[in-house]
């Protein structure tokens, strides 16, 4: 474990990637949220809950795994599993007696786990691509990856009152976010075989705008971007107006969270595989004519 909080501990994959996060404020914000962790939960809860799911519907079993951007250590491994624990933030990484590194910067060695699972992480990372590359080369031949992170379409109710707020000069506050076929395409990027990417919708509701702005700071997920700015008076008074005139009959706002799951194969010659093109011998036509 890396003994600052200041630096990563292993080189990158890409010296090409943009920056788009702030390596450090997102440490801090990791370091942070730590405490109250607990009280902040729900989402990656909902993804740990879709990855239990998900795992158990394999048939296999698992011995060596790594649990990538732990936070609490809340992943339950299969029993009899060894579990290496991983976060960027040092608070998470000490806490769980694991790794502090950034998920494109892994410090593990290829072939180290069969099974490695990320929940509500890689929509902050720099170099996803690079990540998931780097996930698929841990993972020894036929070895699982699941993941689950907040994809496109979330938190819509905020994004309209921002732009209410901010309508004639308005700045980037939201991280990026990917689309479920995006991520798809990235799993088959990266190299892995088998990728399956889904999404499912978490709907939350808020009573006031200070009950999403603390739930994104205790999730570690407000703002971290390079080049964030500041959020003034005028213009976060004009978004808590904005955001309350969105409220239900019952003094609720509706907050959406897309999460996407993936699910992708380290590959292996025993894995099945798609028919040679040109190889069938019925006709699709035919079978619909009958």
């Amino acid at each position: 474990m890396s003994g600052t909080r200041d630096r990563g501990t292993s080189a990158t994959v890409s010296d090409t990637a943009p920056e788009i996060f702030d390596r450090s404020a997102r440490r801090h914000r990791r370091d942070r949220a730590a405490r109250d962790y607990a009280e902040h939960d729900f989402l990656r809860a909902t993804m740990l809950d879709g990855i239990a799911e998900r795992l158990d519907a394999v048939t296999r079993g698992f011995t060596d795994i790594l649990d990538l951007g732990c936070f609490d250590g809340a992943f339950a491994a299969p029993p009899g599993a060894r579990v290496a624990r991983c976060d960027a933030g040092f608070a998470f990484a000490s806490g769980q007696a694991g790794v502090q590194a950034d998920e494109d910067r892994l410090p593990f060695a290829d072939g180290s786990f069969d099974l490695v699972v990320s929940a509500g992480v890689l929509d902050q990372v720099d170099d996803l691509p690079g990540a998931l590359s780097l996930i698929r080369r841990v993972l020894r031949p036929d070895g699982l990856f699941l993941g689950a992170f907040v994809g496109a379409g979330s938190l819509p109710a905020l994004r309209s009152a921002l732009r209410i707020a901010e309508r004639d000069r308005p700045a980037a506050r939201l991280h990026p976010q990917i689309d479920v076929r995006s991520a798809g395409d990235l799993l088959m990027r990266a190299g892995f075989a088998l990728p399956v990417a889904d999404v499912e919708t978490l709907d939350v509701g808020y009573r006031d705008l200070g009950r999403l702005f603390g739930d994104l700071r205790g999730m570690a997920a407000s703002n971290m971007l390079a080049q964030r700015q500041v959020l003034t008076k005028d213009v976060l008074a004009r978004t808590i107006a904005a955001f309350a005139d969105a409220a239900d009959p019952r003094g609720r706002t509706h907050e959406t969270f897309q999460i996407v799951f993936l699910t992708g194969w380290s590959p292996d010659p025993s894995q099945p595989k798609p028919a040679r093109r040109g190889s069938a011998t019925a006709s699709l036509g035919d079978a619909l004519k009958r």
